[in-house]
């Protein structure tokens, strides 16, 4: 049967899958995904039922490796092949359907903590830098030895910034190394002083100082790519470091730099347009963009609070990964909003094809929350977490009574002037309801075939919206 949203079901049986070709060479294939290391985290945690986690890009690796780990431990290997929702995030939904008592997450990943307790190892990969090239685009990019600068990198160099900074010390002395931010092993002492967390990634400061005073030197991406905008993590960098302060990256088989500010100027204006959209929508579609990350419910009632606060209609869609055909069966929805995790929330920002526009939580709580943001915080946080209580970025709602709500403003997208919040207008303390839309159904099959998960589109709304 085909439909407007899926292909024929004679496609699936008829297609010949072949087998994968195998993308590292087998010389190269236990320093690539530093088997010694995955051996020695098997053998410490003692589980003898193990889940791979591959990326799409690295699948054709994939049997090679779990037959190299099954031969050298003794331990049964899963390979999930095919996630629910992005696929840097750890995928403790799956390894719980396999049994497994430990997972390897193998690529790019976002180090969002996992909803469940699992023992998790991290193999980024290990991709060739040219040192000597990377040094002189260096030198070239920060010509005075005084300035203050980090290291950065793509997940898979940041095993060459050590030996680069080793390069560049003898002539630049403020130079910081930022390293992957690695949950620590169960059990574990932290270190003290505990370095900043950011990004993803450690930063170990000096006394007295701040990230802010620095500038940035990102060593990744590709002269290929026409478009570096669509790699999230280094737009969540762009978006994130502070305005004004130098950053440039550097592809590291060529040594070729590119200054980012005309990048992260353009992406800052980006968001801005998104905080007014969502200023200006009256309804708001929540996404539920995993389910495998921390907090996530926490954060959905967080938004759905936000949206009530600000006196917009808030509807909660479970609908998998987000994909313009799904989305446009909800032609009711002024924006939508991607609970995810940080490189998730970005991920689908820059497609054209979704006939509304997709936000991060960040810029809903911009669009809500007129207390927003508190002062000296950065341009853009891009992990839901940073919201919550608890989270040195949270800030609480104002009061009712709060002359806050009571600001005039005006769209700049439309010049109208906006009436304020519909709830701070009215003494009715409302109520949250659940209403079923059956007509408007969908099913969503993983490709896996892990599970059906039929899910009606759920109405949330206040009284005294319902009413309008």
């Amino acid at each position: 049967m085909e439909s407007t949203f899926s292909s024929p079901a004679e496609a699936a049986l008829q297609r010949e899958a072949g087998d994968p070709a195998l993308l590292t060479p087998l010389a190269d294939l236990d320093r690539v995904y530093e088997l010694e290391r995955v051996i020695g985290f098997v053998r410490d945690v003692g589980c003898q039922r193990v889940a791979l986690q591959f990326p799409d890009q690295l699948l054709g690796d994939s049997g090679a490796v779990a037959a190299r780990l099954e031969e050298a431990t003794g331990s049964k290997m899963f390979i999930l092949g095919d996630t629910a929702y992005g696929s840097c995030c750890v995928d403790v939904l799956g390894a719980e359907q396999a049994g497994a008592q430990a997972l390897v997450h193998f690529g790019p990943a976002c180090l969002s903590p996992p909803a469940r307790p699992l023992p998790v190892a991290f193999v980024f990969g290990q991709r060739s830098v040219a040192l000597e090239l990377c040094a002189q685009a260096f030198e070239a990019q920060n010509p005075d030895p005084t300035a203050p600068v980090v290291l950065l990198s793509e997940p898979a160099c940041a095993h060459a910034l050590e030996t680069l900074a080793t390069l560049l010390r003898p002539r630049y002395k403020d130079l910081l190394i930022s390293s992957p931010a690695l949950p620590l092993p169960v059990g574990s002492p932290r270190p003290v002083p505990e370095p900043l967390e950011r990004f993803g990634r450690h930063f170990p400061l000096a006394l007295g100082r701040c990230l802010e005073e620095y500038g940035a030197f990102y060593v990744g991406g590709s002269e290929a790519s026409s478009d570096p905008e669509l790699d999230p993590d280094l737009s969540r960098l762009l978006l994130g470091w502070a305005p004004g302060r130098p950053f440039s990256s550097c592809c590291p088989d060529t040594g070729q730099t590119q200054d980012e500010s005309a990048r992260a100027g353009r992406l800052r204006a980006r968001r801005r347009y998104l905080v007014e959209k969502a200023r200006d929508a009256h309804v708001i579609g929540l996404l539920a963009g995993t389910l495998g990350v921390a907090q996530h419910r926490e954060a959905l009632a967080h938004l759905r609070n936000l949206t009530k606060s600000a006196g917009k209609r808030s509807y909660v869609l479970a609908l998998g990964r987000p994909t313009p055909a799904k989305l446009a069966n909800f032609p009711e929805m002024d924006v939508f909003v991607l609970l995810a995790c940080p490189l998730g929330a970005l991920a689908p920002q820059l497609s054209s094809g979704f006939f509304q526009p997709i936000l991060a939580p960040c810029e809903l709580e911009a669009a809500c929350n007129p207390a927003w943001p508190p002062p000296g915080l950065a341009p853009h946080l891009t992990h839901y977490a940073d919201l919550l209580p608890g989270s040195p970025f949270h800030v609480p709602l104002p009061p009712p009574e709060s002359e806050l709500w009571d600001t005039p403003d005006v769209s700049l997208i439309s010049g109208e002037l906006r009436p304020p919040p519909a709830w701070h207008l009215s003494n009715d303390p409302g109520c949250s309801a659940l209403t079923p839309r059956p007509q408007l159904e969908l099913a969503e099959s993983s490709p896996a075939g892990k599970c059906i998960n039929l899910c009606p589109l759920l109405y949330s709304f206040s009284k005294s919206a319902h009413s309008a």
